[in-house]
């Protein structure tokens, strides 16, 4: 690449117009650099060195902040051909002299040099003469008057005096002359430094207000970022997005399943649990959760999946069938009143919209005759204090519920001496007497005949009961809207190396958020309150 030298009038290049390297024995240098990390002495060196280049060249595109290497000077503007050692700041080279291109020429270092050199060259021969003088007088020999020497001696005095007031008149002259000669150096790197001081403050303003700036939008940006802080302190944004009560259960919560949650690089572990928190709740949209949290729809749904795995795994012994001496030390009244201390668990199903499989089976299997669409089917048991204790896996929607109870493992679970309070659909007294329990399930007629008062008391006294289960199970749907609405067919596929669905997960971890919520069976004392 060619090389141009930046001085004002100066044409010396290093190629011709045709890129043919041109003869003429000329170098380039760069601007010297200002070394800030090599010491206070060396970094005030070569800022002075510096700001003397800039003014020898003296062009307005030249700024001691911003030199471009490519612009660079050739040795014709050197007494010796190139730049002297950045540490001889009294050497003519320490800094371009020559064919600067302007009239305006002030003292140099230069000049200064030169008139140093020859001040000390005439003082090294005055020092060589005074020598031989001394010399000469001491080879002279014979024996001279008292009155020669001491005419001679006031002729020395004479001159001695002579020479030391001509000696002190030049030291003032060159004194004077070296203050001249400062004071016109620096008046060009006092001004570069007064513009560069007024350059520094500006800046110095611009990152004042770039920080505030900064620090503004960060705090606006907090406002809006659905993290921790979004929730801290805000009950009534906990409630809408997630369902729980306080952020402290969900605080509790996330410190349980952070360990085993996955890395990710756009979203964080607490952004990964909220959204699917917020999907399972408000069944937003794959599309807009991939918008608010900042993700592709692919990233969000493929951390759905994950974040239902661990939730599932690691919440699931919040899903337990309670000791029966817990069960009898938190009996509520009037499941006491009616029943005693026996009943172990009421059990209902409810049923969830799905789209149509593709697979006949499949679809016949699902389809309702009465709904007049596709459904799946979970049994699910509750505690009379309200708790939900077992959720079968999903079944299409022409399987029975006796059926369902006999192969979901519930009869498994019961004791010798339990009840279990059912609906009319649920006709397994036969399975549940197996394991010596009880089967309390409304009356019905049977060939026109009427009740009689015994069993319509009865029935009355269970669907009085059984009002709770409806309101759980209302809470479960409600709370979690995605179990309210039609279910995409991908959530209905088996999980890889696992018999239980997506879907299957999903209604399970909804059971254990719904645990972690207030009873609607057993009200509490209007003077309790959430300790968080």
């Amino acid at each position: 690449m060619g090389r141009t030298c930046c001085v004002v009038g100066c044409y010396v290049r290093s190629h011709d117009r045709r890129g043919k390297k041109i003869d003429n024995g000329l170098s380039f240098y760069c601007f010297p650099a200002w070394k800030q990390n090599e010491g206070s002495h060396v970094s005030d060196v070569s800022k002075r060195r510096r700001m003397a280049w800039i003014s020898a060249i003296r062009r307005k595109d030249i700024l001691f902040a911003n030199i471009p290497r490519s612009l660079k000077v050739c040795s014709k503007h050197f007494h010796s051909g190139k730049p002297a050692y950045e540490m001889d700041e009294f050497h003519q080279d320490w800094a371009p002299t020559l064919h600067l291109g302007h009239s305006e020429v002030t003292a140099t270092v230069s000049d200064r040099y030169g008139r140093r050199q020859r001040r000390h060259n005439l003082r090294e021969s005055e020092g060589g003469k005074n020598e031989q003088n001394n010399m000469n007088e001491d080879e002279r020999d014979g024996v001279q008057e008292d009155s020669e020497e001491e005419g001679y001696g006031e002729q020395a005095e004479a001159g001695a005096a002579e020479e030391e007031h001509v000696d002190q008149a030049e030291a003032r002259g060159v004194e004077e002359e070296e203050c001249r000669d400062q004071t016109e150096t620096d008046e060009p790197a006092a001004k570069t430094l007064r513009a560069d001081c007024q350059f520094c403050e500006q800046n110095s303003a611009e990152i004042t207000r770039l920080l505030q700036e900064n620090s503004e939008l960060r705090s606006e940006l907090t406002k809006f970022k659905m993290d921790e802080e979004f929730f801290k302190d805000n009950t009534e944004k906990v409630q809408y997005y997630t369902g729980l009560p306080c952020f402290a259960i969900l605080l509790s919560m996330f410190t349980t399943v952070k360990p085993f949650l996955p890395v990710a690089k756009k979203l964080s572990q607490f952004q990964m649990v909220l959204l699917t928190l917020i999907r399972l709740r408000l069944d937003l949209p794959i599309q807009h959760l991939s918008h608010i949290f900042n993700v592709s729809p692919r990233t969000l749904s493929a951390t759905f999946a994950d974040t239902i795995d661990v939730l599932y795994a690691r919440l699931t012994p919040l899903l337990y069938w309670p000791e029966r001496h817990c069960l009898q030390a938190t009996m509520p009244h009037q499941f006491l009143e009616a029943f005693g201390m026996r009943i172990a668990i009421i059990v209902d199903c409810f049923e969830m919209r799905t789209e149509r499989p593709s697979n006949e089976m499949a679809c016949a299997q699902s389809l309702s005759r009465y709904k007049g669409t596709h459904t799946m089917k979970y049994l699910i048991g509750f505690t009379p204090q309200g708790q939900i204790s077992f959720v079968s896996k999903g079944w299409g929607r022409r399987a029975s519920d006796k059926h369902i109870t006999e192969n979901c493992g519930l009869l498994n679970k019961l004791l010798p001496g339990d009840l279990v309070l059912t609906d009319r659909g649920f006709n397994v007294q036969d399975s549940v007497g197996m394991m010596c329990a009880e089967l309390k399930i409304a009356a019905f007629t049977t060939s026109g005949c009427q009740l009689a008062a015994k069993d319509v008391e009865g029935t009355r006294v269970i669907a009085h009961l059984r009002i709770h289960v409806k309101r759980v199970i209302d809470s479960l749907r409600n709370k979690y809207t995605l179990l309210h609405n039609t279910i995409p067919i991908s959530l209905l596929l088996p999980c890889k190396d696992e018999e239980f669905t997506l879907l299957d997960k999903i209604v399970n971890v909804c059971c254990i958020l719904v645990n972690m919520c207030p009873s609607v069976v057993v009200r509490p004392d209007e003077t309790e309150k959430c300790a968080c």
